[in-house]
């Protein structure tokens, strides 16, 4: 009983470590897309999915103006016409607002037709209430098959993935998050975390741990050399 006990943990523990990697990493997903940047500078960019969130937007574009960091939101259409307000004020904070879907569907099954009228309304509602025209695209689970991929190209899009994920959807303390990218932080990363939503809805959710961890990110990354940029800076290396 104990060998097979030991067993079932050691398979629970590659099937996790698996879905870790390869999943909420997006590792395989990442062939078509920008997800890192190589360069020299030591520059990331943070990313945020999901939103807005009248709970938890402000509080984080609150954080971010303290650390004087710009971010990139990809928001989701129907949260963004159920709160203009808040996608209005996350554009005049001058932040980048990213395009992720209407309805954070899984894309991967989209014919290139469905996929662009999905972006292109998307793109409207946005443009509808903060005036900001997206041209960077994220899809919700990160998976896109090769030639849709190549749609979203001709659309004038680039396909924004991310090379280190915050995993603050699963709400760790905020002390594990800071600790886990510190450790792993490289030249040119895109880092993931999220202002709406939780394991199992997109929207509400809990995001106290992901208010907190940026301050103490921003400290810790800074210690280390790195600076946030704007995702023009990091890709353009300008």
């Amino acid at each position: 009983m104990v060998f097979f006990s030991i067993v079932g943990f050691v398979v629970l523990f590659i099937v996790i470590g698996g879905f870790c990697v390869f999943f909420d990493q997006a590792i395989l997903a990442r062939r078509g897309t920008i997800y890192r940047i190589k360069t020299d500078k030591k520059r990331v960019l943070l990313t945020f999915d999901d939103g807005p969130s009248p709970d938890w937007t402000p509080k984080i574009l609150d954080e971010l103006k303290k650390e004087n960091i710009s971010a990139v939101f990809f928001m989701i259409g129907h949260h963004v016409q159920k709160y203009p307000d808040i996608a209005r004020q996350v554009a005049s904070e001058g932040h980048t607002i990213g395009n992720h879907g209407y309805a954070h569907s899984v894309m991967f099954y989209y014919t290139p037709a469905e996929i662009e009228e999905e972006i292109q309304y998307t793109e409207h509602v946005i443009r509808e209430a903060t005036g900001q025209t997206t041209k960077y695209f994220r899809p919700p689970k990160a998976w896109l098959r090769r030639n849709i991929k190549k749609k979203v190209k001709s659309m004038g899009y680039e396909t924004i993935l991310w090379s280190l994920n915050s995993k603050d959807w699963v709400s760790f303390n905020h002390k594990s998050i800071v600790k886990y990218i510190s450790g792993h932080i490289k030249n040119g990363d895109i880092l993931l975390f999220h202002d709406s939503g939780n394991v199992t809805t997109t929207e509400g959710g809990n995001r106290r741990q992901t208010v907190k961890s940026i301050s103490l990110l921003a400290r810790a990354l800074r210690e280390k050399g790195f600076e946030f940029v704007s995702i023009e800076e990091l890709i353009n290396g300008e």
